[in-house]
């Protein structure tokens, strides 16, 4: 049963329809723009954008990046990946999310616009999501970060990129990652598990529009069985030697199981790992930020960030 609180938007709430990817981003940014709020605590930050070096010859990579003002010692650096589906989405619909994360955290955030699909499918997403992740390690001095508190943190296809990246970054010893938080992960295309199957007309994601996600994201090999882990992390063999994660889900969500699952696998190669399922949810139902259950979800990310990075 869907928690109250959230039951009561159900009729408010838009149909994402992404097979008319025009009017499916813009239906998501209008979604997005009608939920913004002031920002407590704004003023506090530097906010930055602009361009790094992308992957090995790709095109530069567009990110935004948060600093709080005034700090004089190092502080924790965040890389913030934007959820839509790897189809839609954008720094500026996560504003306030990567916002408040810098500001409640006193880190440096940075956003990243990375490529979307089908446009630019697989690898294009998660090579600028790791170029992000280099360039956040390697501008630590000018940027006032602790390359020892570095963190990556995503939802939805965030969350999957955000698993990728650190697998990326474990395989190529890149950047050494002290903490992965994954809120409502896309991590699996096989979409074969018992949640994925059921949730056929859940809100604001469902089973089709994950196949559509799906399709978009891996393009050419979208029907062949040979899809790499740094797509789709639930597929990677060997999970061993990842930061200590955290990871969230919705109770009626297609993609609850594979977060689930993910995190079970994660702890038996011997990763520490916080997982929470929350009851009456359904996927994204945190933009209803005045439902108790949001507000709870919101304050453990930011307890468990707090004690991860040493932020009283």
């Amino acid at each position: 049963m869907i928690d109250p609180e959230l039951a009561v938007v159900l009729d408010h709430l838009p149909v994402i329809d992404t097979s008319n990817l025009v009017e499916g981003r813009l239906a998501f940014d209008a979604m997005l723009a009608e939920m913004q709020v002031e920002i407590p605590g704004i003023e506090t930050l530097s906010i930055e954008d602009r361009f790094i070096p992308g992957w090995e010859g790709d095109p530069d990579v567009g990110v935004r990046i948060y600093r709080p003002l005034g700090a004089t010692t190092p502080a924790p650096g965040i890389l913030y990946i934007h959820g839509g589906g790897f189809i839609i989405g954008n720094v500026v619909t996560e504003h306030a999310g990567a916002a408040s994360i810098a500001i409640d955290l006193g880190a440096v955030v940075v956003s990243v616009e990375y490529r979307l699909a089908p446009e630019h499918p697989f690898p294009a997403p998660i090579h600028d999501c790791y170029s992000a992740l280099s360039f956040l390690a390697s501008a630590a001095a000018e940027l006032g970060v602790d390359v020892d508190r570095l963190v990556v943190t995503g939802a939805s296809a965030g969350g999957g990129l955000a698993a990728g990246t650190a697998l990326m970054a474990r395989d190529r010893g890149g950047p050494r990652l002290c903490f992965q938080m994954l809120h409502i992960p896309e991590l699996d295309d096989r979409l074969d598990t018992p949640s994925m199957q059921a949730f056929t007309e859940t809100p604001l994601w469902n089973r089709p529009l994950a196949e559509q996600s799906w399709r978009y994201y891996l393009g050419e090999g979208a029907e062949g069985g040979d899809v790499s882990p740094y797509a789709a992390p639930s597929r990677a063999e060997d999970l061993s030697g990842l930061p200590p994660t955290y990871i969230s889900t919705a109770e009626m969500d297609p993609l609850r199981d594979e977060g689930i699952l993910y995190g079970l696998r994660l702890l038996q190669a011997g990763v520490s790992v916080e997982l929470h399922s929350f009851p009456g949810t359904f996927h994204g139902s945190s933009l209803v930020a005045t439902a108790a259950v949001s507000q709870r979800g919101s304050a453990e990310a930011s307890v468990v960030l707090r004690r991860v990075l040493g932020v009283s």
